[in-house]
């Protein structure tokens, strides 16, 4: 079931997406389930927004995929074994919708971007099992994540260089029943492919990162959670459009603009 998150009529709302309609739900569906109010909207119609704004955090995660089968081999008879998820947080107003525009900070003249799978948390999680993760996961999304690299080599962390407004398109939409196991994850600038794996090249699967987190500290209702980016980050500069694709949830695409 995709879910999303949209404006029309001056109004904003969330719904099921139903071919080429919406099924508008009555209320926030993390919270108030899939009531719906028996009107629809078409999809045509209607501006698709961030399908979630983290109440709390955004949490990504560093170094998500191996680079290849070889690669992983290699690092499980004795390389690099990243037995725990490497990880870092966002705040939530890096969060922006399907074609919002992307501001490029102008403190960096360095910035790139990152396709990734997105988890979206609907339930209160602390220390869960990984047997127990998918009952605390509401769905999956897809997501953009974008760092101001120049700055993270110079402040030698990446809090600033993640951290700006609009550092992290998310949608269209949420899906609630999604395989990622079977899925593949792309990257693309004006069209022109740059980043591409399938998803089985992750280091951890879905409920290892959620299980894992929860160790760390309690998630909550609306939490995004970045699953990392297959392959290395590509640059974005003024004037180009950054299109990322999931299988089975859909393409989110925002243009990127410098202010002068």
């Amino acid at each position: 079931m995709k879910i999303a998150r949209f404006s029309h009529d001056s109004r904003i709302a969330y719904g099921i997406v139903d071919e080429t309609d919406l099924v508008v739900l009555a209320a926030d569906p993390m919270f108030a389930g899939l009531d719906t109010t028996g009107e629809r909207v078409p999809l045509a119609d209607a501006v698709l927004l961030a399908p979630v704004i983290p109440r709390s955090k955004v949490i990504g995660l560093d170094r998500g995929y191996y680079p290849d089968d070889v690669a992983k081999e290699t690092q499980e008879d004795g390389g690099d074994h990243r037995l725990e998820p490497q990880f870092f947080l966002k705040p939530n107003t890096t969060v922006v919708g399907p074609n919002d525009r992307v501001i490029l900070p102008a403190a960096s003249a360095a910035v790139h971007a990152e396709a990734e799978l997105a988890i979206v948390i609907g339930k209160i999680a602390k220390n869960v099992p990984v047997e127990g993760a998918s009952d605390v996961i509401f769905g999956y999304t897809v997501a953009n994540d974008l760092t101001a690299v120049d700055l993270m080599k110079g402040d030698d962390h990446i809090a600033r260089a993640k951290s700006f407004d609009g550092f992290c398109p998310i949608g269209p939409y949420i899906e609630t029943e999604f395989e990622p196991d079977t899925a593949v994850v792309t990257g693309a600038v004006n069209g022109a492919v740059t980043q591409s794996a399938e998803m089985t090249l992750r280091r951890h699967s879905p409920a290892e990162i959620v299980s894992f987190l929860s160790t760390c500290f309690t998630l909550l209702p609306g939490d995004v959670i970045l699953t990392g980016a297959p392959a290395k980050s590509f640059a974005v500069q003024h004037g180009d459009t950054v299109t990322v694709s999931v299988d089975g949830i859909g393409s989110l695409s925002n243009p990127v603009a410098r202010l002068s």
